[in-house]
């Protein structure tokens, strides 16, 4: 339980240290003030519906259903049936 309390007591005044010195460096710490300028491209002041968009969509929101695969006709003859065992490499796409 001793052990427990210190733990607490370490805690609390590393938080009292932090609150101290956040405070004392709103108390004394003075930014200033100072003029910027900022530059404004000349094309964000055009509005904006007469100037094209700097980004375009191409993305289909017409919900429509996607057409079905069109079916790839034989290249050449048709593969010979595989014996067991044997590994036969298809092109991508070929039916199988």
């Amino acid at each position: 339980m001793p052990t427990l309390i210190r733990l607490i007591v370490i805690f609390a005044a590393l938080a009292g240290l932090t609150y101290g010195g956040m405070f004392a460096l709103v108390a004394a710490v003075d930014p200033g003030e100072k003029e910027i300028t900022v530059r404004i491209p000349t094309r964000d002041l055009i509005a904006a519906p007469a100037r094209e968009p700097l980004v375009r969509r191409e993305i289909d929101t017409s919900r429509a259903a996607a057409p079905p695969p069109a079916e790839a006709a034989p290249a050449g003859p048709a593969p010979a049936e595989p014996a067991d065992g044997e590994v036969v490499t298809l092109a991508p796409g070929a039916p199988e």
